[in-house]
């Protein structure tokens, strides 16, 4: 624990939105954690829950995040700590070159975050909106706590930063972690109540568990740097080879190499990976739920609250529909502040708002005068794509309530660059 801290006051939009959050549920592990033992005793499940909690690595941030949030005032949902209340989990792509992560990517001292995502679950468990967050952002890091004391002094930079700054100067995942934490909620109001961290053995395994994933690749790819070479046409990837998709960024077949331009393809993939959970009903056989995860957690770290209750959280969304999951990317245009990174736009305003609100991402609300809402170019080479909006834009299937037996028709959307659904046509091959 830190010997100084540095509280942060309430942001002004988290405290407009208070209520709407409940503070970590660290001293419900015992309870929540005896009850799953017993609903899985005298079932296969029991000894793979069992494995799955051993398997986790645990990052615990809470002395470090000075957000002072209200406690909880009703008893928790055993099976759902989190039951009756939106949830946002920040996972963060770590780029830990270290072991046997090192032997997939090459080794580099330290670590960096090339991927974050803002998860927010509905609180009615019918929506899930997936937010990539451009690691080139220009944003404000606040001051952050480290784990052998004293803080980081505050800063502007780059969104990756944070991560970065805490693991060079706390030297550990909990540091790096919660500067990563305290940056989004400085930037958006929105704190996570949950935390991942996949490297990229994790990434794999949770490939690897679901047996691969099938792809569109519309064009040749043949990458530098990593070691990806696939012909146009539909393809089945394994774990090895869906982690070189997902780090792809120069080279034949991917764009204009700039990060922007790689979150398009890592949506997709994340979506098609969300798409083969769907058709092994994953989320509705206990057993199955419980095995997947044993398996795909193995190199995974995660807050102790989510390891107590990931089995709850995962097994309360297998009534979601794959057109009420949708991906978009902070809306975005070229920075005027430093070259080849990138500057959010007035929309991403709203993207926040909604998530606050607990509002589908994608809800339509007026741009701000003289502005389209929809990003622009931006990138490492100034030419990156743009971000897709959540205002001024059609909706996609994720925004539109539909009757419950009503299916929403596919649309063809550009990933990384417009909202898009699991539903959704991201891609042609043909």
């Amino acid at each position: 624990m830190p010997t100084t801290r540095h509280t942060a006051a309430p942001h002004p939009r988290a405290a407009r939105h208070a209520r709407r959050l409940r503070s970590r549920p660290w001293l419900r592990v015992t309870a929540v954690t005896a009850v799953a033992v017993v609903a899985f005793a005298g079932t296969a499940a029991a000894s793979l829950y069992v494995r799955l909690r051993g398997n986790v690595e645990t990052v615990d941030t809470s002395g470090l995040v000075d957000v002072p949030l209200p406690t909880d005032t009703e008893p928790p949902d055993p099976d759902d700590p989190n039951a009756g209340r939106a949830v946002n989990l920040l996972v963060i792509g770590s780029d830990d070159r270290s072991g046997e992560n090192g032997a997939i990517g090459g080794y580099v001292e330290g670590q960096r975050s090339d991927t974050t995502l803002l998860v927010h679950v509905s609180a009615d468990r019918q929506r899930v909106d997936v937010v990539s967050i451009p690691r080139d952002s220009r944003v404000d890091i606040p001051a952050c706590n480290l784990t052998g004391g004293g803080a980081i002094e505050p800063r502007r930079g780059n969104f990756n930063d944070a991560f970065a700054l805490g693991w060079d100067h706390g030297h550990d995942l909990e540091s790096a972690a919660a500067c990563t934490i305290m940056t989004v909620y400085e930037n958006t109001g929105i704190l996570a109540e949950h935390t991942v961290i996949v490297d990229f053995s994790g990434f794999q395994g949770m490939v690897d568990a679901i047996g691969g994933v099938s792809i569109c690749v519309p064009a040749d790819i043949d990458a530098d740097y990593v070691d990806l070479t696939l012909a146009a046409g539909q393809h089945h990837l394994d774990g090895p080879t869906a982690l070189n998709f997902a780090r792809a960024r120069k080279g034949k077949g991917l764009g204009d190499g700039s990060d922007t331009n790689r979150i398009g393809n890592q949506q997709r993939l994340v979506a098609a990976m969300v798409d083969e959970v769907f058709a092994k009903n994953v989320l509705t056989d206990v057993p199955e739920l419980v095995g997947f995860l044993g398996a795909a957690t193995q190199s995974l770290t995660v807050d102790p609250a989510l390891k107590d209750a990931m089995i709850g959280l995962a097994f309360s969304l297998r009534s979601v529909r794959a057109e009420n999951i949708t991906f978009l990317t902070v809306p975005f245009v070229a920075s005027t502040e430093k070259k080849n990174k990138v500057d959010w736009t007035a929309a991403a305003d709203t993207l926040w708002a909604n998530v606050l609100a607990d509002r589908p991402l994608t809800e339509a609300a007026a741009p701000p005068p003289g502005t389209d809402g929809s990003g622009g170019a931006g990138g490492e080479d100034g030419t990156g794509g743009a971000g897709g909006s959540p205002a001024g834009g059609a909706p996609t299937g994720g925004a539109t309530s539909a009757p419950p037996d009503t299916p929403v028709p596919s649309q063809t959307r550009k990933a990384g660059r417009e909202p898009f659904t699991v539903n959704d046509t991201t891609a042609v091959c043909a």
